[in-house]
């Protein structure tokens, strides 16, 4: 694998796994110019895959954010359930189930039958890079990959790296990013939770705690986050923010807000009733809100165009975008 290579037509991808987040991540690497080996390992996602991608497509045409017609993209894609598929890619990423047992199986397919200088990445969120990576036979080229729903609409990308992994590999493929329309971050340490759900979680574990308390309702933290954090966050992020503010005041606020935060390490009480009663919110109308049918569909819709219209705006703040993201505009 030459690793100088950056340009998406000269490198052949391959994605294991097509669910959701797996045929997302073929859209966006499809739409970036990629050849892609995509793998099924269950019948269920093999028989969904040809519609769900189609229609992933098909959004992207209508959100214009494709230069050709779908049909060109198909054109590159090749979907089947033989591993032997993967043999020429440069690149392999996995995505499916967080068990660490069928990663290990699916690891030793794709080991088996690529080539000894192809890098394997996972798109987890949930297991250690450095667990994973003892998985495979070269783990200093394994890598976290960690899209964001739907991949092709979003920005974000986590790159991680493992006690054993080799940065060379990481660069690579940070730097490959940048042709996927992403504004990838890098963690070269690997951490429980990786950067983005180490953040998210610190905000659920408080707005849980607020809400145990009777101080506040879900209804009112969901409109003080949307409405504040919401106005600005995509643009100018965390220290940016603090930055614009003036920082005199932070270090008092600091002094005098963190010891009054929640530290607990249980499952708000809440949360566990809901598990209990199999609630899995806009996918069974049961969650912390309760949805009728119509509104479910309506949130499923609101979210897509949402990330349509946030994927072009965080392109034109600042206005140094790179070329590639200013095509996508």
């Amino acid at each position: 694998m030459n690793i100088v290579k950056t340009n998406p037509a000269e490198i052949e991808v391959g994605v294991v796994g097509i669910g959701l987040m797996g045929s997302s991540i073929i859209v966006s690497l499809l739409a970036s110019g990629h050849r892609v080996k995509a793998i099924a390992p269950i019948n269920a996602d093999f028989d969904a895959a040809d519609n769900r991608i189609s229609e992933q497509l098909t959004n992207c045409m209508q959100a214009g954010l494709l230069k050709k017609e779908a049909a060109y993209y198909l054109n590159n894609l090749e979907i089947t359930m033989d591993y032997y598929t993967l043999a020429n890619c440069s690149l392999v990423i996995e995505c499916v189930i967080e068990d660490i047992d069928i990663k290990a199986q699916v690891y030793k397919k794709i080991t088996d039958v690529v080539s000894s200088n192809t890098v394997v990445a996972s798109n987890t969120s949930a297991i250690a890079i450095t667990i994973l990576q003892k998985l495979v036979p070269n783990p200093e080229r394994f890598i976290g990959v960690h899209f964001a729903e739907p991949a092709y609409a979003t920005r974000f990308l986590e790159i991680t790296c493992g006690e054993l992994t080799d940065a060379t590999y990481a660069d690579w493929v940070f730097n490959l990013a940048r042709h996927w329309a992403k504004e990838p971050t890098l963690l070269r340490k690997d951490i429980k939770g990786f950067i983005t759900n180490r953040l998210m979680y610190a905000v659920y574990r408080e707005i849980f705690h607020l809400i145990d308390q009777g101080k506040t309702t879900m209804e009112d933290a969901d409109k003080a986050f949307r409405y504040d954090a919401g106005s600005w966050i995509t643009l100018m992020g965390l220290f940016r923010r603090m930055d614009y503010s003036g920082l005199a005041d932070y270090a008092e606020i600091f002094k005098n807000i963190f010891p009054q935060l929640s530290n607990t390490d249980d499952v708000p009480a809440v949360m566990e009733q809901i598990v209990k009663e199999n609630g899995r919110g806009i996918q069974n109308l049961n969650g912390l809100y309760n949805y009728t049918t119509q509104e479910a569909a309506e949130w499923e819709k609101a979210f897509a165009a949402f990330n349509e219209d946030i994927f072009r705006l965080a392109a034109m703040y600042p206005a140094n975008v790179s070329e590639k993201e200013r095509l996508l505009i």
